[in-house]
């Protein structure tokens, strides 16, 4: 793909999902504490929404950064319209503001949203010793 086909699939993907997630990982194994404390709000929230990995390519992350002008990984669009990185989508979570602007209800108990801990891949020992 060249950075146009790129960018161009980057911005058909904020068009085409209502919410959508840039995120390094995936929402099952996110590879970043920040893109787990997003997926957990979001997850929190009951609202679905897409998610695209950044981490395949490099270019992916550099023409998403030159399309949304925001340096930072993860980053959250809602009916096109950037909202924000982790730190923002956790302000909003807290205040309710994000339940809010995706049009859901607020859980009534608000426990803050667990992170999951990526998972590191097994480590793969040679016995040397025989």
């Amino acid at each position: 793909m060249t950075n146009n086909e790129i960018r161009d699939f980057l911005q058909n993907a904020i068009d085409e999902n209502s919410v959508m997630l840039f995120m390094k990982g995936t929402p099952q194994q996110p590879a970043c504490g920040f893109s787990a404390r997003t997926v957990a709000a979001l997850d929190a929230l009951g609202k679905p929404y897409a998610a695209v990995d950044v981490l395949p390519d490099p270019r992916i992350r550099q023409e998403l950064s030159a399309l949304s002008n925001w340096p930072t990984i993860p980053q959250l669009f809602v009916r096109g319209e950037l909202v924000g990185g982790a730190d923002i989508v956790a302000e909003m979570y807290e205040s309710g503001e994000l339940a809010d602007k995706l049009g859901v209800e607020q859980p009534e108990e608000d426990p803050e949203p667990e992170t999951p801990q990526p998972q590191a891949p097994p480590i793969g020992l040679e016995n040397k010793l025989e």
